[in-house]
């Protein structure tokens, strides 16, 4: 694949970028166990239907929403692939915190 494929075939937002926002993250929520369109989407957040598809196409552009056109609406649903890149993001620091409570407990209960 040439480096113009691949540039095009990279998300042009990142995931930690997208989920970043409180909105987003309620939209992907919203739209974790159903398709829905734009129309019923906008319904549940207290701004306007083109904000919304704004957040909408920052969610497409990171890959976590798909689109897909049905007659004149275009219809969105999640894609979580994307979030195994933060979900490992995190074992690591889990695993982290996790050593460092290892350590404090085995120096408390060493004072003992």
């Amino acid at each position: 694949m040439s480096k113009r494929n691949q540039a095009a075939s990279l998300p042009k937002h990142d995931v930690f970028q997208a989920i970043a926002d409180p909105t987003r993250r309620g939209l992907l929520r919203l739209l974790v166990d159903q398709e829905m369109p734009v129309n019923a989407i906008s319904g549940h957040f207290p701004m306007t239907r083109t904000a919304v598809s704004k957040h909408l196409r920052i969610l497409a552009d990171a890959g976590l929403v798909k689109e897909r056109k049905v007659g004149r609406e275009t219809r969105y649903r999640l894609d979580a692939d994307p979030l195994l890149e933060l979900k490992r993001w995190l074992a690591f620091y889990e695993r982290y915190w996790e050593n460092k409570l290892e350590a404090l407990k085995r120096y408390v209960e060493s004072e003992d």
